[in-house]
């Protein structure tokens, strides 16, 4: 992957994964080239396979953007920060994001959910 884009250049996500939280939700925009989409979702089906065989793992949903824009946005669900931790850094995985095409733009972050009364739970 060419780069990696943080969503909030003051936190990383190098410097989230070293917090401990628990039921964390990632968030995580691509943009690329229309040219490079098929390369993407090939690189991309490969580490969620990867990402989905790891401890903590629970779900993955990819996202496209509608009409001509290639954005794509993954909603990963982990059980900790922990589990993305090991998962994220892990060797496997970081020697499969070569494999994206070089317009690729990485934007993840982490999140956790947030209890609204009469509106949603956490």
């Amino acid at each position: 992957m060419s780069l990696m884009r943080p969503m909030d250049p003051a936190f990383p996500i190098e410097r989230q994964i070293g917090l401990d939280a628990s039921s964390i939700v990632l968030i995580n925009l691509f943009t690329l080239d229309n040219a490079d989409e098929q390369t993407f979702l090939d690189a991309w089906q490969a580490d969620a396979g990867f990402m989905k065989r790891q401890p903590g793992f629970i779900s993955t949903q990819l996202h496209r953007a509608i009409g001509e824009s290639p954005a794509y946005l993954n909603y990963a669900v982990w059980e900790s920060t922990a589990d993305f931790r090991a998962a994220f850094t892990h060797p496997e995985f970081r020697a499969k994001l070569s494999a994206y095409p070089s317009s690729a733009v990485a934007s993840p972050h982490l999140f956790q959910k947030v209890a609204v009364p009469g509106i949603c739970v956490a």
